[in-house]
Order: structure tokens, then C-alpha cells, then sequence
């Protein structure tokens, strides 16, 4: 399992640094103004409705469901539930992509009220948003090849496709010239590159023979079980959305440049949440879900610990670097074109206000696990929609005072709320049981984090005296020392306070899965 995390992570890893070079250029092409916010909402439409539909609610039913009935019955009835599932979704997201082409403005006027009143914003938007919608019915077919190819172990197709957005909105920004404005390169980018990333993982499906095809639906107890766990898992999916759609509205009525700020922000935040949390949360839920239909119930609990254990590991130097030295990593990779220092500034603390959530965005995957793997997708909304009405109160209350640091503080307090309930509702069903392994691990990284902050607050005092002589890209060079002195002092705490005890545990773990594989028989880690 941490091989496989491994994998979907460096890929991921891979999408995020051809997403920073893109960002880059939205940063120096669009700057953070009118066209920037225009085509932020254009992006955001398709983005909120993707999480949604696609890879909220979808892979929080189909995954487990396919999983189950491929450990349990075979590829064949697996094959057939993902054929009848396919052609019941490409038929709603071409009804519901028809119904947005149509009512576009209405949408816009709706989520972004605040643009009716720059009637050039609002076009412009709206204008956008036609080309990029096409998109959400693209990757809602890239997300269900991608949650049978998962489930049959085929982790780098899936995790590489969004690498093609990235490259492809580059290059036509690249060729911006020959667009209306930049905003529109950028939109064409977008639904250029759903096209792309149907093909791969159409292509990798098509190698391991589990390419879906149009079958006529048939409501089965398979596909009926499907849906009473989509229905409790669009509703949540929807809560958290309509907690970032409160952003876009909220953020419509700031002034210009809040949008942009609470992106820039919010793609640097992402970066340890896709990679590392996203990629956990990706490699788990197949695998619970096995070990669960095998019976290995024991399996299952030790596989979430292990998931914890690496989840916090990774992220810890992440969320540091994100309190103490934002502007810094806002600067280094943006402040260039037409990204002014004010800009940056902004962004810096609204990164700031999103890292105070980042440990409960990371582990968020890995809570939810346990009850999707069990097909319990119900227990999930009752946290989620409580943590998004709390979300939404404190973004009310903070907009005013905060602007968009308000809305970003606001989603981490969510994020608080959301992930505590569900350890609460996990242990109250007995389902997650922390063993004496991750309690010890959690203290350790801990200090860790804690003696990393001290570090870096000291040399990111130190770096203007170090590079007073550098003419050029000092926040670059900066940034870079400064994540070299990082990783060495990190390394060094990790090996001191955890010792080769820890790394010998993961080694165990793969000994014991080795001999489990060999024969086929449960195995309780506990």
C-alpha cells in the first residue's frame, strides 16, 4: 500500500509542478484582476460541480461497490456493474451539461452576484464558463475509468492525467495572442485537456480489458445498492461545495483581486493535500474495501494507522513552511508580470489562514475511508454538512473584518469540525482503533514539527543578510536554501526522535503482507 501511495503521489507531485509552471503564467499572463477573476469563476463552475458529481460522490459509491463485487464475484459481474453504471452517467452530465449551456448567465448571477454589477466581468464570465462547462462531463468519465482502474491496481494512469490540464493550458497560453483576451487561451486549455485525459485512461482501461461500453440500465440489486450510497454521498460532496461555492460569492462582492488571492493561496495549500492526502486517501479506499470483503477486518484497521502515521509525516514540514514563511513562497514563485508584491502579500495571508486547516484537510481521506469502505456513506454527510453550516457562519462573520483571509480561516475551522466528528463517529462504531504505534508517532512528529518552526523562523531571519550581494531572483534562491536546510533538519529530527524502529516497522508490514499474498489468508496485524 505505501508503494502504491508512493506512486499516485509522485505522479501527483509530478501534476502539481507542471500546475505551479501554470500557475505562473496565469500569475504573469492574467495577472490578479478582472480577467483573472472572470476566468477564476469559469474554472471554479465545472471544478465545484466535478467534486461533486465525479470524484466526491462517484468514487465514494463505485469504488468499494466495484471493488466488492470484483473480490467477491469476479471481473465478469464486475465488468457488467461498471458498464450499466457508465451509461447511466454519461447520460445525466450530458442532461445537466445541456442545462448549464443554457442557463449560464442565470448560473453566474447566481454564484458570483457580485459581478452583476461590472456588466464587463459578468460577459466575460459567462463567456468562459460555455467553453470550460464541457469539461465536467470529460472527467466524470475520466473519474469512473479511473475508479476501476484503481481498484484493479493500475494507480499511474489515473493519477498522471491531470498533468495534461497543466500542459495543455500552458500551451495555449502560450499562444494567447491569438485569443480574444488571455482568459480565453486559458478556457480553451481546459477543455483541450479533458479530451486528452479521456483518451489516456480510455487507453489504459482498453490494455486491461475493463474499457467500459453502453449497456442498457438495468436496476439490480448491485446498481440499487450503488445508488443508496451515491444519494447520502452527492449530499455531502454537495455540503462541502457549497461551503467553496460561499467563497466565490462572498469573494464576488470584495474587492477585485480577492478571487485571485483566495486561488493562489489555495493551489499552493493544495499541493500537500493532493499529494499527499488526496494520494492516501486514493490507495486506501481500495484497499480497505479488499480487506474488508476478504474478511481481514483486522488488516483494514492496521492499513488506516499506516496511512495516519504517513499522512503526518509528510505534511508536517508543509504546514510549518506555511505559517511562518508564506509571503516568501508567494513571492519566489509568483511575483513576476503582472503579480504585483501587493499580490503576493495577500495571497501570503490568506496561505496562512488555509494551513491553519491543512492537518484536518490531509487526514480528511483516510476518516472517511473506513465508512466508505463499509458502504456507510450517510455517517460522512452528518459531519460534512455540520462542519460546512459552521464554515459558512464564520465566514459571514469574518468577511468584513478579514476579507478573503476571513473565508479561508472560515474553511479551516470547517475542516476542524469536520474531521473531529468523524474520529468521534469512527471510535463511537468501533471501526478506527489508534494503536500504540501511531500514538507514539504522533507525539514524535509532533516535537518534530515544533523544532523544524524554530528553524526556519531563525534562517528566513538570516536569509537577507546571507543574499544582500545576489542582484537577481533572491526569493527564489531564498525559498530554495531554505527548503535544503528544511528537509536536512527534518530528516535529521525524524531519525533521531523516531529511530530505525519506526522504518523497521514498515518493513514488517511489507514482510507480512509478502507472506499474506503468498497464502491468501487474512492476517491480523493488531
Amino acid at each position: 500500500m505505501i508503494k502504491r501511495i508512493f506512486t499516485v503521489g509522485g505522479f501527483t507531485l509530478l501534476s502539481r509542478i507542471t500546475g505551479f509552471m501554470r500557475d505562473i503564467m496565469l500569475a504573469a499572463i492574467l495577472g490578479a484582476g478582472p480577467v483573472a477573476d472572470a476566468f477564476f469563476v469559469a474554472l471554479r463552475l465545472p471544478n465545484h460541480f466535478r467534486a461533486i458529481f465525479a470524484e466526491g460522490a462517484f468514487n465514494a459509491a463505485f469504488v468499494p461497490a466495484y471493488a466488492r463485487i470484483r473480490q467477491q464475484d469476479g471481473p465478469d459481474p464486475a465488468k457488467l456493474f461498471a458498464d450499466r453504471i457508465f451509461t447511466l452517467l454519461l447520460g445525466s452530465q450530458v442532461i445537466l451539461l445541456v442545462i448549464a449551456l443554457a442557463f449560464t448567465p442565470d448560473v453566474i448571477a447566481l454564484l458570483a452576484p457580485g459581478f452583476n454589477e461590472d456588466p464587463g466581468r459578468f460577459a466575460l464570465a459567462t463567456e468562459l464558463t460555455r467553453i470550460t462547462f464541457p469539461y465536467l462531463l470529460l472527467v466524470s468519465l475520466v473519474t469512473l475509468y479511473g475508479g476501476i482502474l484503481n481498484s484493479i491496481h493500475h494507480f499511474a494512469t489515473p493519477a498522471a492525467a491531470p498533468i495534461l490540464l497543466n500542459l495543455s493550458m500552458m500551451v495555449t497560453m502560450a499562444l494567447a495572442a491569438f485569443f480574444p483576451t488571455a482568459g480565453h487561451a486559458a478556457a480553451w486549455g481546459v477543455l483541450i485537456a479533458g479530451i486528452l485525459e479521456l483518451l489516456l485512461v480510455m487507453g489504459d482501461a482498453g490494455r486491461a480489458q475493463v474499457l467500459a461500453r453502453f449497456r442498457r440500465p438495468r436496476l439490480d440489486q448491485d446498481v440499487r445498492k450503488f445508488f443508496r450510497a451515491l444519494g447520502p454521498a452527492t449530499v455531502g460532496s454537495a455540503g462541502v461545495q457549497l461551503a467553496m461555492f460561499a467563497d466565490t460569492i462572498i469573494a464576488s462582492f470584495l474587492a477585485a483581486g480577492a478571487i485571485s488571492a483566495l486561488y493562489y493561496a489555495d493551489r499552493i495549500n493544495q499541493l500537500p493535500i493532493g499529494v499527499i492526502g488526496i494520494a492516501v486517501g486514493t490507495v486506501l479506499l481500495p484497499e480497505m474495501s479488499r480487506r474488508l470483503a476478504s474478511g481481514d477486518d483486522a488488516g483494514a484497521r492496521h492499513a488506516q494507522n499506516r496511512a495516519i502515521e504517513l499522512t503526518l509525516l509528510l505534511t508536517i514540514p508543509c504546514l510549518v513552511a506555511f505559517l511562518i514563511v508564506p509571503e516568501l513562497i508567494m513571492r519566489a514563485l509568483f511575483l513576476r508580470g503582472k503579480f504585483t508584491g501587493g499580490d503576493a502579500s495577500a495571497a501570503a495571508a490568506t496561505l496562512a489562514a488555509y494551513a491553519l486547516g491543512l492537518i484536518p484537510y490531509v487526514l480528511i481521506r483516510s476518516m472517511t475511508a473506513p465508512f466508505f469502505a463499509r458502504g456507510d456513506t450517510a455517517t460522512p454527510v452528518k459531519a460534512s454538512l455540520t462542519a460546512v453550516a459552521i464554515n459558512i457562519l464564520f465566514k459571514i462573520v469574518l468577511m468584513g473584518p478579514l476579507a478573503q483571509v476571513g473565508l479561508a480561516m472560515a474553511t479551516a475551522i470547517g475542516a476542524w469540525v469536520n474531521v473531529g466528528l468523524m474520529v468521534w463517529f469512527a471510535a463511537r462504531a468501533g471501526i478506527i482503533t489508534m494503536d500504540a504505534r501511531l500514538r507514539r508517532s504522533m507525539i514524535m512528529l509532533a516535537v518534530s514539527g515544533c523544532v523544524l518552526g524554530v528553524v526556519i523562523f531563525l534562517t528566513s531571519k538570516a536569509m537577507p543578510f546571507l543574499l544582500t550581494n545576489l542582484p537577481a531572483f533572491r526569493d527564489e534562491a531564498a525559498l530554495a536554501m531554505l527548503a535544503v536546510i528544511a528537509t536536512v533538519t527534518y530528516a535529521a529530527l525524524i531519525g533521531l526522535l523516531l529511530g530505525r524502529n519506526w522504518f523497521r516497522g514498515f518493513a514488517a508490514d511489507r514482510a507480512a503482507s509478502a507472506n499474506v499474498a503468498k497464502s491468501g489468508e487474512p492476517q491480523n496485524f493488531c
